[in-house]
């Protein structure tokens, strides 16, 4: 028995359908696509662990060392993005709300799956303040920069002398009187490889608009809007051209791993194995 074609209405669907606007500035233009960091994902290997009866995306690395979980929770603002990495060392964790725009947040996934640098990542303070933004330290060693427009911050901040290092992103307005408008926060982990963390503020300090459709920013009085740039098929051709790449890098880098394990040095002896109790 054949069944009919039936149509479901989806939002992945309406890439065609949408008319799409340059949006300024990218940082308060909303989430955009998820599919720009979950199929890049997914092109260079990372295996889905979901539950397709639960409202979220999990995709761990080939070798299980990094982990990314998208989870839509009540409130936008609370953390929708999840990833943690492990090693044998220590492990380190990043979250993102929910408006976080996935431009940004490919500046680190992107990076994540890309081979490590040999040298040191540029300076991020360096980074920022060639953007125009300003910068600040405090007696305590608290680092803050400041988006030119004021409206997005970047902080590496201490609780109190001799204790750890954390960094946060926030974007949204403060008001004269103390209060303050958030359109997204992001915490960082320290113990991030530095090369992530250049990663991602080298994406906070881009400037390019991005493509929105109208309805799909959270705060439309603070954004420019303008119907023009890359429409649906030209996004869509530059995305698959973007997957495209990411998988023949990962065939690429698979080829040299193997190459590498085949001429490996062969161990004097084998390993003892380790029996851990209960």
């Amino acid at each position: 028995m054949t069944h009919p074609y039936i149509y479901i209405a989806t939002r992945a669907n309406e890439t065609h359908s949408i008319i799409w606007h340059e949006t300024h500035p990218r940082h308060l233009a909303g989430r955009g696509d998820p599919r720009r960091i979950t199929q890049t994902l997914r092109a260079a290997g990372w295996k889905n662990l979901s539950d397709p009866d639960y409202p979220h995306v999990v995709l761990a690395s080939p070798d299980y060392r990094h982990t990314l979980v998208l989870e839509p929770e009540a409130q936008p603002y609370q953390p929708w993005w999840r990833i943690r990495g492990h090693s044998q060392d220590h492990g380190w964790y990043t979250e993102f709300g929910a408006h976080t725009p996935v431009e940004i947040l490919a500046g680190l996934t992107d990076a994540l799956i890309s081979p490590e640098p040999t040298t040191m990542p540029a300076d991020v303070w360096a980074t920022l303040t060639s953007a125009r933004w300003t910068y600040d330290r405090d007696e305590r060693g608290n680092e803050t920069a400041t988006h030119p427009a004021g409206t997005l911050h970047l902080r590496r901040r201490t609780v109190g002398p001799g204790e750890r290092f954390f960094w946060t992103a926030e974007a949204g307005l403060h008001h004269a009187g103390g209060g303050r408008d958030i359109v997204w926060q992001a915490s960082l982990d320290d113990e991030m490889p530095p090369h992530l963390i250049a990663a991602f503020a080298t994406a906070l300090a881009n400037h390019d608009p991005v493509q929105r459709g109208r309805g799909d920013v959270p705060h439309d009085h603070l954004v420019t809007q303008k119907e023009r740039g890359p429409q649906g098929e030209e996004l869509a051709a530059a995305h698959e051209a973007r997957l495209k790449a990411v998988r023949a890098a990962a065939r690429k880098a698979r080829r040299g791993a193997a190459v590498t394990t085949r001429n490996g040095p062969v161990p004097a002896t084998a390993p003892t194995p380790v029996v851990r109790g209960r």
